[in-house]
């Protein structure tokens, strides 16, 4: 499969990938990952080694794209719940142990 990161065209297969990470560490990662074989892999690492690109060239997004349409499994970064911001009596009255609908 053609895909371009960092503005460079290359062409992709799974079975190039899996070649290519075959015997790579996983590093150690709290962000976006890509499943190969049965470890996780930081979707930064994953496109240094498959593009031999610095880091800091390409984004995660141009990774992400590329690897889910090879037909890898990609996991994403949650997203947080929304806060929600109190006034002053439901702050006040959260204190007391007493709550306020409004």
């Amino acid at each position: 499969m053609r895909c371009v990161i960092a503005r460079f065209p290359f062409e992709l297969t799974k079975s190039g990938v899996l070649e290519s990470m075959k015997g790579v560490k996983p590093e150690p990662g709290v962000g976006e990952s890509v499943i190969i074989g049965r470890r996780h892999y930081p979707l930064k690492q994953v496109g240094q080694v498959i593009t031999r690109q610095d880091r800091r060239d390409f984004s995660a997004a141009e990774v992400l794209r590329a690897m889910t349409q090879l037909g890898f499994t990609c996991r994403t970064l949650p997203t947080a719940a929304p806060v929600r911001i109190l006034g002053s009596l439901q702050r006040a009255s959260a204190m007391l142990g007493t709550p306020v609908s409004v």
